[in-house]
């Protein structure tokens, strides 16, 4: 910031028609401000309209901040047959850069040794006392001095002479030097005029010329910085009369752009436009564009997440043609206000359907087949707190017809919920009054812009507020939302504005709101506003009046036309909280059997209960918020009339004095896995015991262990004959070493003649254990594949 405070006030001290006033005009006076946009990202977009005359020019003057804005954006028009020869301003290299040139100590700090030691080299006169000496510096250096036992630290300068004699003095307080190089002097000055522009005002001008004859409009546009606009709320409630709650919505609007808005028309976007700080105002070298990371505010008081799953409510239904046999896969679709799909399924083979999560309150129901009608069924009511019907029978013929009738009110059975209706009656619930009623406030409630916000106030302050009107118009404009003032506005400069922007009557139900893991001791009051306005609520701060007494305050996010949105507003101190959790294991519900692994499927069920205690006289819708978990599944009586990205919202009606309890069940699935070519008797029993499988599994499975105990025994009688086969190898073994012993005699020639006799008859019975062998091997090859393909076939998906 201060590079652009040196370089525009150093191009600008040269011009004469600076030095001649203290501070030019911002703009010139036949070129005034008539239109302004402000935006939420901190720009706003200014039109000036005027007359120009012949050949004339004209001048608008901006800071250096603004000028890089105006740069990327002005659009400059001569809408009468003129022409723009061209856009001049006052540009100049960096202050940094040009003291730079000046090769000369220009941090804010320099010290006068600093500064000498840079102008090394240079002629100087130095004068310490009576003692002058005149030459050419050689050095400045620090020496350590002890005098009196105190360490002290002086600067010396060095010179030498034009005779060549070296001359060091102290830099004293008595120490002075005069310049003596041509032009030095001059640099300095320069440095001191470069600095002293700092303190001079940021102006930089901006000539448009314009070519042409007679008077002509011209008119000129640009985005520039503006402080962003600010939006709060008052909610006014009045339980006692049931009157329907009123939102009034105020915005603050700052002028600082240095000149004063006169009859401007002013429009207030509720968006932020991608925008950005680039340096075009000054030459370029080398310098990347600065690009600041966006700001966000961080609030204090809670906000609640926008609604994921809108509603709690069901519905369901059969779908039939005219002979009342069931039309499979017919798409039902249900459109809820503003003709918004809020849900979507398909008939299933018995021609039924079931729609989830709807919102409460009238739904359109469209049905269609291929080779039928299209139907749409008018005027479906449903409800969170019971399950509604609605049949449809659809008739033969083109899907380029369509039958439309209004839903019976039989059809859609729809018991009244705690909830109260937002549309009429008394929608704000009940509870005590938080201050007492007032009979009338008399005298004005203070000056204003705009309709209704000044005059007195008798008799209370809601009998006359249908009366008031917004003093802006507001309208969609693609991703952003707009409010217009309706009649044009004055805010001088360095001034602000509170403009009122919206008067509308709003559905709000009174409940608390009790959230564990927001880390407060007990639930909040809060409003849950159905935004029943018709327009964009941009988000920012509301207070809340009841009874003609402040009842609290908060801040909301944005809401978009019938939303429904929670905002807390005070501690609501007649609800005592606790709450307790469970987990117990259930058996297993389910078995599975594919591809030789057996898989048990139980789960663990976990309970949370919530208990209130009431000690207020009037009853307490509470909504509960409980988070949504991962790979658990909802299993209680208690269904969400609502759910968001991270939490299910469960309402639950406290009455006076009384105690509720609000209880949570949720299922986490287990598994676990068996291969079936490892489960033996043992097992097999246990699972019997403990019910984990069934008969027809129990059976499935003693058949895969009856055919391992056969390939089991197949197995004992091969290895019984290897047995045998490395006995006999080990006594013919011995029979061979006695052989070897016999020296040949006629006695031995005998006992030759039995060893081979054995040999011979081991040879047959090993010969015989060969062939016994080979085919219990083959057997066992044979049970073996059996005993795969039984494996492999098995197949079961059972539950208990």
């Amino acid at each position: 910031m201060r590079l652009c405070l040196h370089l525009s006030l150093f191009t600008l001290l040269a011009s004469p028609a600076l030095q001649s006033q203290d501070r030019p005009p911002d703009v010139s006076a036949n070129l005034p401000i008539k239109r302004v946009v402000l935006y939420k990202n901190g720009v706003g977009y200014f039109e000036h309209l005027g007359r120009v005359r012949d050949n004339q020019e004209v001048t608008v003057s901006f800071t250096s901040g603004q000028l890089n804005d105006v740069l990327k954006s002005l659009t400059v028009l001569d809408l009468n047959g003129g022409r723009i020869t061209g856009v001049a301003y006052g540009s100049a290299a960096p202050v940094e850069r040009q003291l730079g040139d000046l090769r000369i100590p220009t941090d804010d700090k320099t010290s006068l040794a600093e500064f000498l030691g840079a102008l090394r080299g240079a002629r100087l006169e130095v004068r310490n006392g009576s003692n002058t000496i005149t030459g050419r510096l050689l050095s400045v250096e620090r020496k350590t001095r002890i005098s009196g036992g105190t360490t002290l630290e002086i600067d010396y300068l060095s010179l030498m002479t034009d005779a060549g004699e070296l001359h060091t003095t102290e830099i004293s307080p008595a120490f002075s030097v005069r310049l003596l190089d041509r032009g030095l002097t001059g640099k300095v000055e320069r440095l001191l005029d470069l600095v002293a522009s700092a303190r001079e005002p940021d102006i930089r001008k901006m000539t448009i010329s314009t070519a042409g004859s007679g008077a002509r409009d011209l008119f000129v546009s640009y985005i520039s910085e503006a402080p962003v606009w600010k939006t709060t709320y008052r909610i006014v409630l009045d339980s006692k009369t049931g009157a329907k709650p009123w939102l009034q919505g105020w915005a603050i609007v700052d002028n600082t752009v240095g000149q004063d808005w006169e009859n401007v028309s002013l429009s207030l976007v509720a968006g932020a436009p991608q925008s950005f700080i680039q340096n075009l105002s000054q030459p370029y070298f080398t310098q990347r564009p600065v690009i600041p990371l966006p700001e966000s505010m961080s609030t204090a008081p809670q906000t609640y997440e926008s609604t994921l799953i809108p509603g709690g409510a069901r519905l369901t239904g059969s779908v039939t043609d005219p002979a009342g046999a069931a039309i499979v896969g017919a798409l039902v679709k249900a459109f809820g206000a503003n003709s918004a799909l809020v849900g979507e399924t398909s008939t299933n083979a018995a021609g039924t359907y079931e729609l989830r999560a709807l919102p409460e309150g009238a739904v359109r129901l469209e049905v269609a087949s291929q080779g039928f009608q299209p139907a749409v069924v008018n005027g479906i009511v449903t409800s969170a707190a019971t399950s509604g019907r609605q049949d449809v029978r659809l008739e033969i013929g083109s899907v380029t017809q369509a039958t439309e009738v209004s839903a019976a009110a039989q059809q859609a059975q729809t018991t009244s919920s705690a909830m109260s209706s937002v549309a009429g009656g008394r929608s704000l619930g009940s509870g005590a009054a938080l201050g007492g009623r007032r009979g009338g406030v008399g005298g004005g409630s203070g000056a204003g812009y705009g309709p209704g916000a000044g005059g007195g106030v008798g008799g209370g302050v809601y009998n006359p507020r249908a009366n008031l009107e917004a003093a802006a118009r507001a309208q969609e404009l693609g991703d952003l939302f707009e409010y217009k003032l309706k009649e044009p506005i004055s805010i001088q400069k360095n001034r602000s504005a509170l403009v009122p922007v919206l008067q509308s009557a709003i559905g709000a139900e009174k409940v608390s709101v009790w959230n564990e893991q927001a880390g407060l001791r007990r639930p909040q009051r809060a409003l849950w506003l159905t935004n029943s306005s018709g327009l964009t609520l941009d988000g920012g701060s509301f207070s809340v009046l009841e009874e003609e007494t402040f009842a609290g305050e908060g801040i909301f996010d944005p809401i978009r036309p019938d939303e429904k949105r929670l905002v807390s507003y005070a501690t609501d101190l007649a609800l005592n909280v606790s709450s307790t959790e469970g987990s117990n294991q259930q058996r297993v519900t389910r078995v599975r059997v594919h591809r030789g692994v057996m898989t048990h499927e139980s789960e663990v069920r976990e309970t949370k209960t919530y208990t209130f205690r009431n000690e207020d006289n009037s009853p307490r819708i509470v909504i509960v918020e409980h988070p949504v978990r991962s790979g658990y599944q909802l299993r209680s009586a208690a269904q969400p009339i609502e759910t968001t990205a991270a939490w299910m919202r469960f309402r639950l009606e406290v009455g006076a004095k009384q105690t509720a309890a609000l209880v949570v069940e949720e299922a986490r699935p287990v598994s676990a896995g068996y291969t079936v070519s490892d489960i033996n008797s043992k097992l097999i029993a246990t699972f019997v015991q403990q019910r984990s499988i069934d008969k027809s599994v129990e059976e499935a499975l003693r058949k895969v262990l009856a055919q391992k105990d056969a390939i089991g025994a197949l197995d004992e009688q091969k290895a019984a004959r290897d047995a045998e086969i490395e006995k006999i190898y080990d006594d013919q073994q011995r029979l061979r070493e006695n052989m070897k012993a016999l020296k040949g005699s006629p006695e031995e020639k005998a006992l030759v003649e039995r060893y081979v006799q054995q040999l011979n008859t081991q040879e047959t019975r090993l010969e015989t254990l060969r062939q016994e062998i080979a085919q219990l091997e083959t057997k066992k090859d044979a049970a073996q594949a059996e005993l795969d393909r039984m494996i492999e076939d098995l197949s079961f998906d059972v539950k208990l």
